[in-house]
């Protein structure tokens, strides 16, 4: 069987030094905000070329720890895109601010034409979702962004280690945040987040959000605080992982080359190629006829996925005060299909992935 993403292949391929940062910590006895939290921060911040980096617990309170500290809250309205499994809607809701929605382009990625027309509607802020592993072009909605005077926050969830024209993604936004899922480029054994800025202020805000508000212990400065901190274990096996990222990354730009240049079915629409912009977290295809292909994949022992069936504004469509109108993300709901795509595929099951689709 070749699953869609084999973590067992990967944490056996990275066994000893797992296990090292694990026996690290606990012959250490210090397993919150200590010393492999602090390393990873300035570790990672100096791969994304960031000033700095505040570990959280997961993604998602990254992303909302991120809009507490830009003030986006109640009444607010932020542009995001409705084909990136709801994460950043929820945590938008979670804050009290309203998504508004915004198309996109056959690449997956935010329009920036749609983009343009809302950023004329009184908008609050922008989330660039850089999905699949591709970076989007940052410099185009800076501009935008800055021209409109509102603050940008780069969902990098899928995006470890992406860049384009010479900059890291999370280091064009205001913030950048991160998910450490075990699925992600860069993953833990469990859950674990980040947030990167160039912000001094905005770190300061982010290291008393993540606990309670606390300017100094049981001392609470600043309104919004929770308990949302990376912990020792997640931060040591992300230290033992980060040297690795930037050739895994570069397996699965393989990987995605490879179906893209080989699969030919006239049925099925695949990626186009790409550079260093473009980290291979999934590689999705499309297909009008997803259902029956995705059949044939299981008959040949093949996982496949669906990432994601469901647009965000079709989750809770009562909360819309109006129809949306985003036709190609509907129409990426019906017909995307992601196939597997992990550092320790092999080209033999890479082939064997072409051939059954080639012959469907």
């Amino acid at each position: 069987m070749i699953l869609i993403n084999d973590l067992a292949r990967h944490s056996q391929a990275q066994g000893a030094v797992i296990r090292e940062a694990v026996e690290r910590v606990l012959a250490s006895g210090w397993f919150v905000l200590g010393p492999e939290c602090s390393g990873f921060e300035r570790e990672f911040a100096d791969y994304c070329s960031v000033r700095s980096c505040v570990g959280v617990a997961n993604g998602t309170d990254a992303l909302e720890l991120a809009f507490g500290a830009l003030g986006l809250g109640p009444g607010k309205r932020v542009a995001t895109v409705a084909n990136a499994g709801c994460y950043a809607s929820t945590a938008l809701r979670a804050v009290g601010a309203q998504p508004v929605y915004v198309d996109v382009g056959p690449d997956y990625l935010m329009d920036l034409d749609h983009l343009d027309r809302a950023l004329t509607e009184s908008l609050d802020a922008v989330v660039v979702t850089h999905l699949f592993g591709l970076m989007h072009d940052m410099a185009a909605i800076r501009r935008m962004a800055d021209r409109a005077g509102v603050p940008v926050i780069e969902d990098c969830a899928q995006a470890h280690g992406a860049q384009r024209d010479g900059r890291q993604a999370g280091s064009v936004g205001d913030v950048g945040t991160f998910s450490f899922y075990p699925t992600k480029n860069l993953g833990g054994i469990g859950d674990g987040g980040a947030i990167v800025t160039n912000d001094e202020r905005l770190e300061a805000q982010l290291r008393r959000l993540r606990q309670y508000g606390w300017e100094a212990k049981y001392r609470v400065a600043q309104v919004g605080g929770r308990n949302s901190r990376l912990d020792e274990i997640q931060a040591a096996v992300l230290r033992a992982k980060l040297p690795h990222l930037d050739g895994w990354n570069a397996r699965r730009r393989e990987i995605a080359a490879r179906y893209s240049r080989k699969i030919n079915q006239p049925r099925v629409s695949v990626p186009s190629r790409h550079g260093l912009e473009y980290v291979a977290h999934l590689y999705a295809i499309t297909s009008e006829d997803r259902d029956a292909l995705r059949t044939r994949l299981a008959a040949a022992g093949i996982s496949s996925d669906i990432h994601y069936p469901v647009p965000d504004h079709r989750h809770m469509p009562e909360e819309a005060a109006e129809p949306i109108s985003l036709p190609t993300t509907e129409r990426l709901a019906r017909t995307i299909l992601s196939l597997p795509c992990f550092p320790e595929l092999t080209d033999d099951e890479v082939d064997h992935v072409i051939e059954v689709v080639n012959s469907w």
